[in-house]
Formats: C-alpha cells, structure tokens, sequence
C-alpha cells in the first residue's frame, strides 16, 4: 500500500494515473480509444496488433497473423487471443494468432551476448497441457525456432503477418526470430510489421546494451539487410503520453515489397492542408 501511495506521490501526472487507470477498470471508452490511450491489458500487444490489422484493412487484407515467440506459461498468447478478438469486431479483420516455443524453457546461454548474468537454462519452462486447456484458437510452434522458424511459412501458409512480440530474452534466439524475416515472401508478411521488443529496456541489473541481447541482434539485422531494417516507431515517442513500453516498439520497413508504396494516406486531410 505505501509503495502505490509513493508512486502516486513522485507522478508528475497523477490525475492522468488516476483516469487511465479507472478508463482501464470501468472501460469508459470504445475498445479502440483504450488501445490509444494504452488502457487495456497489455497495451504495447494490443497497439501492434491494432495499428498492423489497420494498415492490413488500409491495404484491403481482410486476414492477419500475429505471432509472439516465448510463449512459457501463455499470458500473453491469451492477451494475444482477446485482443484478436476486439480488434476482428472493431476492424472487420481476420486474425490468426501464433506462439513459438520449445516448451523446455530457456536452453543454456551460448556466450556472453546471450546475458548469462541474468537467464539460465531452464527459465520459463511451458506447461503445456495446462495452456491449451485454456487457448481457444491460438496455434502454439514447438521446437528450437532455429528449425520451425524457416519451415513456418511451408508448415501453415499464414496470412500476413502483421505484428511480432519477441520475448526470447537471449541473443542467439533473437537472431533466430528475425532470421525469419530476412526473405520472408511478400505475400506472407506486410510492407510495414509493428514489433514489439520485450528485453531492451530492462532494469540495472539487465543493463541492456546495444552489444549484447535483442538489441544486438537488431543492429546486426540492419547491417547486413539492404532492403528490411528496423526503425523505432518514433510516432509514439513525440505522444502526449509516452508509456514505457513505446521504447520497446520497433517497425519494419520492407522496402522492396509490392505493396510498401501503396498510399494509405489520408486524402481528405491532406486537401485541408493546402
């Protein structure tokens, strides 16, 4: 009790706390109002998942994926699976949810970059049984991505996919993760995906760096790709409400693919301008 007394002292925004909060509780708002101001369970989730399924109907796709990868006990595919859902409603959007894990939890850390100081074999181990008692849709990848990363795309001819949370905590499963989209075909993954990012921000005892972990395996991705890098979603830094989470969501820009110069503007708005 003292130390949400004590947050709520040190905010520089507490009414703002206090309405967000109660909009989150009562939902006071329209799903895709709570997914803008963040009040809803697994705000950085749901912001990818909306803001790809709006550029798939932008682009006239009426069926999505979204896949997470590090799924252990399963909270966030079932916030994947209810977001889905809300999101399909509002949208008039199709979506397929996936999670890829190898259910034995965290394998043995490969060297330094894979933040052995922090992870170790055997974190987060997946009770299986248990979570697809409790999975209404969701199709759960079991195995080393290194192996059903390449072969995802033969195995279940997704739609395209839309959004990615990786949360594979370690270097070498991150550079697994997004070897996957290197030569992603275009009809299997959007011009532009939202990701979200789980192990870049951390606390003083991660220390994150950009020579180790997921960030590592991001720069490495933009160096040695011409045509697909990721950028941070910088719209959602200049926000009047700037969430933690917004740090941790990146874009990628797919260049080369068909469709990434299609107009999604708005035409209206930009008449008023001139």
């Amino acid at each position: 009790m003292f130390r949400a007394i004590e947050r709520l002292l040190l905010d520089p925004y507490p009414h703002r706390t206090i309405y967000l909060s109660l909009v989150k509780g009562l939902k006071l708002h329209g799903y895709e109002r709570r997914v803008l101001l963040g009040a809803v369970d697994r705000p950085h989730y749901a912001h990818c998942l909306y803001q790809g399924a709006r550029l798939a109907k932008h682009l006239g796709i009426g069926r999505i994926s979204v896949l997470e990868f590090g799924v252990a006990r399963g909270k966030g595919l079932l916030a994947l699976e209810q977001h889905a859902g809300e999101i399909s409603r509002c949208l008039g959007i199709g979506v397929d949810v996936y999670g890829f894990d190898t259910g034995e939890g965290l394998p043995p850390p490969e060297d330094y970059r894979d933040l052995p100081y922090y992870w170790q074999s055997g974190f987060y181990k997946m009770d299986l049984p248990r979570l697809k008692a409790r999975l209404r849709s969701a199709k759960i990848v079991l195995g080393d991505v290194r192996q059903t990363g390449p072969a995802f795309v033969a195995n279940y001819a997704p739609a395209p996919i839309a959004a990615v949370m990786v949360d594979v905590d370690y270097y070498y499963s991150a550079v697994a993760v997004l070897d996957m989209f290197r030569a992603m075909p275009d009809q299997h993954i959007l011009p532009r995906v939202f990701f979200y990012f789980d192990d870049i921000r951390g606390t003083d005892v991660h220390l994150y760096s950009d020579y180790t972990g997921e960030r590592l395996a991001i720069r490495e991705f933009n160096e040695a790709e011409p045509d697909r890098k990721f950028s941070p979603a910088h719209y959602l830094l200049t926000r009047q409400i700037v969430h933690p989470w917004c740090h941790s969501i990146y874009v990628l820009h797919n260049f080369k693919h068909a469709a990434y110069c299609q107009f999604v503007g708005d035409r209206g708005r930009h008449a008023e301008l001139d």
